[in-house]
């Protein structure tokens, strides 16, 4: 998830927080943090040691071409652009570069949509 912040009242926190509970991972990409939510924070999409299925972008407009750049040399299948933040251009350069897109979603929303609510343990 680029953009996560350890604060729990920011939006990608409140979103990160129930899909870890939903049994996935969570990778923080922010290089101004050293966790979340009991994973280390990457500064970069290139340092994340694991294979990435899906970038969940929390970051203003402006940042979302350099994402994207990231995304496409690191061939990664799928960017989610969360409520909020569009970028036309950058969105149609991934997918002509072979990327799923998807903007103005929330993916914590289309879990519930999707799977309804996982009980608390």
């Amino acid at each position: 998830m680029v953009g996560l912040r350890p604060r729990p009242n920011r939006p990608s926190h409140r979103l990160a927080s129930p899909i870890q509970r939903f049994g996935y991972r969570i990778i923080p990409v922010c290089p101004a943090v050293d966790s979340v939510l009991s994973e280390k924070s990457r500064a970069s999409l290139r340092e994340v040691p694991d294979k990435i299925d899906l970038v969940d972008m929390f970051r203003a407009p402006e940042y979302v071409g350099k994402i994207v750049e990231e995304c496409l040399a690191l061939k990664l299948p799928t960017i989610r652009l969360q409520d909020g933040v569009a970028h036309i251009p950058a969105a149609s350069i991934a997918r002509a570069g072979g990327m799923t897109v998807v903007t103005n979603r929330c993916v914590y929303r289309d879990y519930l949509d999707l799977f309804g609510p996982v009980p608390r343990s």
